[in-house]
């Protein structure tokens, strides 16, 4: 079981990494002057590339944390409600990281309306999401 839980934090470290650097991706694309197209694609490229690799992290971090919780019975019983908050917090990593596929699909279509600014307060999300979900699971307040 210990295997099991180094793998899916070093996943779940991988994933968060993933979604903390790619808004920030976004804030440089919302800068990015009319007519730099080189600039645009060099951008959208690193974008779909990081977008692709955090979603391959994403998956065996999910399997892992149902495999814990399921095959282990970790966070399962009386006293757990913790499990059933980060499981929450899992639910809400997971919109941000498909919100951040359709952010993409808007840059690539040029269709973002979105100013840079509104990316940087974006890029804050994966951070309370991770300090959510690593005091549950640490200190268990309920």
């Amino acid at each position: 079981m210990l295997w099991i839980k180094a793998l899916h934090i070093v996943f779940v470290a991988s994933w968060f990494a993933g979604l903390l650097y790619l808004p920030r991706i976004f804030v440089n694309l919302a800068q990015v002057p009319p007519g730099s197209d080189a600039e645009r694609q060099r951008l959208l490229l690193m974008a779909r590339k990081l977008l692709r690799f955090t979603t391959l992290l994403a998956v065996p971090a999910l399997a892992l944390g149902l495999w814990l919780w399921l095959g282990y019975g970790i966070g399962r019983g009386p006293g757990n409600g913790w499990m059933h908050a980060k499981l929450g917090v899992v639910l809400l990593a997971m919109g941000y990281h498909h919100s951040c596929a359709s952010l993409l699909r808007q840059f690539v279509a040029s269709t973002n309306r979105r100013s840079h600014v509104w990316f940087r307060w974006f890029n804050e999300v994966p951070v309370l999401l991770l300090l959510a979900a690593v005091v549950l699971v640490v200190v268990k307040p309920f």
